[in-house]
């Protein structure tokens, strides 16, 4: 048990001071190269080598390789070392060949991915791209080191690693304000500007690389290439990954889609001359900071959720992974009910206080934070949405998840198109957030009602009634959060300080609002937390 606690709190840590990091991260880069055409090119740059690695091996890491290297550990007379090594030969000969090939081919990526660029923004993004795609074979080297560590329950290391790489993105951003002459102007930007960004993206992933080789030596893995690859298993690995790798090509096809659409903004406001306005890089930061409270308090409920369901299901028991899923919504959503509104509120203030900075205006994070207002309203359906896609693989089905990942690509595509067509340039991302929010509201709904009829029932009425009472004890903290906000604006405008001001009174103080009415209104799962963390405080 004590093991078990202390690889937590290093989860934990790592997790947090990860994604602090990533913050610092993404808001040094904002503010080194902008928000508008540069930061559209690089942005686009950086998202080919993901999407890549997606579609190859990331969407089987967890539902397939990581069970594949443990069943062989089991089986194997060597204990699986010699599947291991041939998994590290075979993903890294095949990622190193897809960054070639990727170098080659970066225009037509870079075309795929984009609408409407201007041929300078096009050739910066290719350029770009040239210097980040080698950064797939490293990723490749780097994913298997940390399932190969998960199966020896070795996990500081895969958690604390994408701590270094945000640490040199950092430096290379810092450089680039201290060197640069350009600034965010895609016009301006010079060769010398441009190989720093990019090889100094991929040296970041790199050295992330190299502390997993590390890990995983010290951990007794000894890497011996085998090309005796027809042991690998991988028409086994094949027909258990085939509906993930479905569902990851879907949501690929998705952010494609959005991708597309959030540059073409950029393109039609500039065929119309209205300068520049919110693009794919606006989209990419709103996500991530929406994405923030879904990743500490949700993700840690769905790794601690996801075991005890899968052992009812084992044990004959499907309504008790009604009732652990019923008690993990509650969980979630005391979290990110408050958080959806306080978003929607105070999205401006937050990211005016983390973005506009250097190359980034104010007016260019007000615009960042206008969607992620939007993004506020996706916060419960997604984290719902992805409660309920644990419940599917409890029973190892991985095929329903993707049909519906099927039906959610084509509600973005569809209704982020029609609001590109309908939106004035300036209000196109919002839209795409929107089309992103009303994807994963249908995607929850549908898949609540087939997993409850997996199930017997996911005890529907006791969570509308737990949320319905966490949005009365929610309203008047944002209520005091929008009268923060009114108060600060007229009294000093919109600038970092009135912005601080804001997230301070509006965002802490309702905060605590929140807390007093639901312990007032008795919610259990508030308490419950206010316990737990009163109770580690105490010791």
């Amino acid at each position: 048990m004590s093991r078990m606690l202390r690889a937590s709190a290093v989860m934990a840590a790592g997790t947090l001071v990860s994604r602090l990091t990533g913050f610092v991260r993404t808001a040094v880069l904002a503010s080194a190269i902008g928000v508008a055409a540069l930061g559209n090119a690089y942005n686009v740059a950086y998202t080919i080598p993901f999407i890549l690695f997606d579609l190859l091996i990331g969407g089987l890491l967890s539902s397939v390789v990581v069970p594949m290297i443990v069943k062989a550990q089991q089986r194997d007379a060597d204990g699986g070392r010699a599947y291991e090594q041939r998994l590290m030969t075979l993903a890294t000969l095949v990622l190193a060949a897809v960054a070639v090939a990727g170098v080659l081919c970066a225009p037509l990526l870079v075309g795929l991915l984009t609408t409407d660029l201007s041929p300078r923004a096009f050739e910066v993004a290719t350029t770009l791209a040239r210097y980040i795609l080698p950064q797939i074979a490293f990723f490749g080297i780097g994913a298997v080191a940390g399932a190969v560590l998960n199966t020896r329950d070795r996990f500081a290391a895969p958690m604390w690693a994408p701590v270094l790489n945000n640490v040199v993105v950092i430096a290379v951003a810092l450089a680039y304000l201290v060197v640069s002459r350009a600034g965010g102007d895609v016009a301006a930007v010079t060769d010398a500007d441009l190989l720093l960004l990019g090889l100094g993206t991929t040296a970041g992933i790199v050295i992330q690389s190299i502390v997993l080789v590390i890990a995983v030596h010290r951990a007794g893995f000894r890497f011996v290439p085998r090309l005796d690859l027809r042991n690998a298993r991988l028409g086994e690995m094949g027909r258990a990954g085939v509906w993930t790798l479905a569902f990851v090509v879907l949501n690929q096809i998705s952010f494609i889609v959005i991708t597309n659409l959030a540059t073409g903004a950029t393109g039609k406001a500039a065929a119309q001359g209205a300068g520049d306005v919110a693009g794919i890089a606006s989209y990419s930061y709103a996500f991530q900071l929406f994405q923030l409270p879904y990743g500490i308090i949700a993700v840690s409920v769905i790794t601690a959720m996801l075991p005890r369901m899968s052992r009812h299901v084992h044990e004959g028991r499907p309504e008790a992974v009604g009732e652990e899923f019923a008690s993990g919504v509650r969980l979630v959503s005391s979290v990110m009910v408050p958080s959806g509104l306080l978003l929607m509120v105070l999205g401006p203030a937050a990211t005016v206080l983390i973005f506009a900075h250097g190359n980034t205006s104010v007016g260019d994070a007000l615009a960042i934070g206008n969607v992620l207002q939007v993004f506020g309203l996706a916060l419960v359906p997604f984290s719902i949405y992805q409660l309920l896609l644990r419940v599917f693989y409890s029973f190892g089905d991985t095929r329903t998840p993707a049909l519906i990942a099927g039906g959610n690509m084509l509600v973005t595509s569809a209704l982020g198109y029609a609001l590109y067509l309908a939106l004035p340039p300036h209000l196109i991302v919002m839209g795409l957030a929107l089309a992103y929010t009303a994807a994963y509201s249908v995607g929850a709904a549908v898949a609540w009602r087939l997993a409850s009829r997996r199930v017997g029932g996911l005890g529907g009425r006791s969570v509308a009634s737990g949320l319905a009472r966490m949005y009365v004890a929610a309203v008047p903290a944002a209520a005091f959060a929008l009268l923060a906000l009114w108060a600060t604006e007229r009294l000093g405008g919109v600038s970092q300080v009135s912005s601080a001001i804001m997230l301070v009174a509006g965002g802490g103080v309702g905060g605590l609002v929140y807390l007093i009415v639901s312990q007032r209104m008795r919610i259990a799962e508030i308490s419950s937390i206010i316990g737990l963390v009163a109770g580690r405080v105490g010791r």
